[in-house]
């Protein structure tokens, strides 16, 4: 496993401006398929939750009082969901072709939908808020915008030119919304699904390297911060650093190649 700091891994992530120009899209004929899977090994972490501390009749209609993070999710099989899978240094390759729904974000029942956005460099980010209260989306990193939803299911678009991490907060007093978006340089990206299962696909013959993403799980503290609506003081969490695993993988043509990734906390 290699550790590194927000900045390093958001340059990793975008594969460098200059690598994203000069990536050539082209009609792959004999490309090959990667499948895989991330599972966790190990005792599964502590995961804290925080109270629900405002708009609880929005926010909390089934009464629990507190909110998974959403930080790390382990499936009954050991799957981890939510893990960014994406091959590094891409020249020329097909099209983008991600998800619609990983390219929407709602805010509903005070939490985003979907935790990871995966956005292509150029495209746009929509945004709606389902919820009867006042969100507001700061985002920080490769896109910095700050977005008030005052009406239902309004719909914002905004572009993301920028590769890298934008994370996502709401300024509103929500203080448990957390989300990132990928902005991605090429199409050679994946979220694994709810088994940690991905597949990257029309993938060139060649031999790349392939990178796990994950962005972390702890909260190291809690900083002073306030609702820009109430001006009351709310608690801003700070989470670890994202952690990355990377192996290496060829692809022949029309051939399927497989690489499974096992993470843990150590």
């Amino acid at each position: 496993m290699v550790r590194l700091g927000v900045a390093s891994i958001a340059l990793a992530l975008s594969c460098a401006a200059s690598a994203q120009d000069n990536y050539q899209f082209i009609n792959v004929t004999d490309g090959g398929t990667i499948t895989g899977s991330v599972k966790w090994s190990g005792p599964k972490p502590y995961l804290r939750k925080v109270p629900i501390t405002k708009d609880a009749q929005v926010c909390d209609p089934d009464g629990l009082k507190t909110r998974d993070l959403e930080r790390l999710i382990v499936g009954a099989q050991g799957g981890v969901a939510n893990t960014v899978v994406y091959l590094k240094s891409v020249a020329r390759g097909k099209a983008f072709d991600f998800p619609p729904a990983r390219q929407f974000l709602d805010q509903k029942y005070c939490r985003y939908e979907p935790h990871i956005l995966l956005v292509p460099q150029n495209g746009d980010l929509r945004m709606k808020s389902s919820d009867p209260t006042l969100h507001l989306v700061h985002m920080d990193g490769a896109e910095a915008y700050n977005l008030p939803f005052p009406f239902i299911n309004q719909v914002i678009s905004r572009p993301m030119n920028t590769t890298g991490i934008a994370t996502l907060r709401c300024n509103g007093g929500h203080s448990w919304m957390n989300a990132v978006a990928i902005v991605a340089p090429h199409p050679y990206y994946a979220v694994t699904d709810a088994n940690g299962q991905f597949e990257l696909t029309d993938v060139p013959p060649g031999h790349y390297e392939i990178v796990a993403w994950h962005e972390g799980w702890e909260v190291l503290r809690h900083e002073d911060a306030r609702d820009v609506l109430t001006e009351q003081p709310v608690p801003r969490l700070i989470f670890s650093e994202p952690r990355t695993w990377t192996k290496s993988v060829d692809v022949s043509a029309g051939a399927s190649a497989v690489v499974n990734f096992v993470i843990s906390s150590k």
